[in-house]
């Protein structure tokens, strides 16, 4: 097995990360912009919740097509084509920004145009992993990628915090011109030798499109790991309410708002760093009981704490234990499952998760 520098020194896998980088950058600084937008517009925390919902929406009706599109064409070209719908959603936004409107009904229809892009990106991103780097060297790149993404959770939203409090139409350009660059490097990433692009199963038809289902049942591993997530992100998942918790509860501004949404991936990239030098390799099952409990633990802080500085620790600690949680999951899954039903099972794994 190689180290973490060992297998930065694949083109491959610096060209997915560089790319996860961009295109994980530019989307936070869209949601982080336009969870605040809408707030602003309405001051009704329900709008919010409403925007979850057309984001979430999307990922739950596609979630059979997305993952079968995933494993039926090559996933490089998928996922380089729904960044560009991504692109035409920031669009939109500025736009809209710009013509001064506040119909809410624009921006949930976004949202949802938003939702449709991440539906179809994250499995076909997700399943590229498997092809690029051998088994051995697996849980080393979802290490660094897990760190790669969550430290764009970071600048995204600090990054935001900031644009937005200038005017939000220059927070959603950044977003544009970061969802861009993420193109072409996707598009170079380059498969291993003698590995197939894409699953040749012939003629499509609904029992192809539902293995993923049935690989999941089938396997209590998966179906365990991916389930527990579900009831915690379900009853725990109190990032989209950051907004409303800036706000009225803790009184700060756009830049401390961007801050606190940037908290979660202070904790989680912290954690992926440790994760990519000492992965968890012993008493998984455990390991992953344990710190779904620490991240119940800090949401209920969260929740009920009115100081600022007690807030931001409770988000950096709970995204630290979901961390471990996710690099688990992020191992279980690939190596459980075969390279040509990745994309269907990560499709479903995706709604569990949101």
């Amino acid at each position: 097995m190689a180290t973490a520098l060992g297998v930065l020194r694949q083109q491959a896998v610096r060209r997915y990360l560089g790319s996860t980088a961009f295109a994980a950058i530019g989307i936070n600084i869209c949601i982080t912009a336009l969870f605040k937008q809408v707030y602003d517009i309405t001051g009704d925390p329900f709008s919010i919740g409403l925007l979850g919902l057309a984001q979430f929406v999307p990922g739950l009706v596609l979630a059979i097509p997305s993952g079968y599109i995933a494993d039926r064409f090559d996933r490089r070209r998928v996922t380089a084509g729904f960044l560009l719908l991504r692109l035409l959603s920031i669009a939109v936004l500025i736009w809209f920004t710009n013509s001064g409107s506040s119909a809410v009904s624009v921006l949930v229809l976004v949202a949802i145009g938003i939702g449709v892009a991440d539906a179809l990106i994250t499995p076909s991103r997700r399943a590229i992993l498997p092809l690029i780097v051998s088994t051995d060297d697996l849980p080393r790149v979802i290490a660094l990628w897990t760190a790669t993404f969550t430290s764009s959770a970071i600048v995204g939203p600090a990054l935001a915090g900031f644009l937005y409090s200038i005017d939000p139409s220059i927070a959603y350009a950044v977003a544009g011109g970061s969802a861009l660059l993420s193109v072409p490097l996707t598009l170079g990433i380059r498969y291993l030798p003698g590995v197939a692009p894409f699953a040749d199963e012939g003629r499509p038809s609904v029992r192809l499109a539902l293995q993923g289902l049935r690989f999941i049942r089938r396997s209590p591993i998966v179906l365990a790991a991916i389930s527990l997530d579900l009831f915690a992100v379900l009853f725990g998942g109190a990032v989209a309410l950051i907004p409303v918790v800036a706000s009225d509860r803790l009184g700060v501004g756009d830049v401390a708002y961007g801050w606190l949404r940037a908290a979660p991936g202070v904790g989680a990239a912290a954690m992926a760093i440790v994760l990519a030098i000492r992965p968890v390799s012993r008493r998984v099952g455990p390991t992953l009981l344990v710190v779904v409990a620490v991240f119940g633990a800090g949401t209920v802080v969260f929740g009920l704490t009115r100081s600022y500085v007690v807030a931001f620790i409770a988000l950096v600690v709970l995204s630290a234990a979901d961390m471990v949680s996710m690099f688990i999951r992020g191992a279980i899954v690939p190596l459980a499952t075969p390279p040509d039903q990745l994309g269907r099972v990560t499709a479903v794994e995706g709604v569990f998760i949101g």
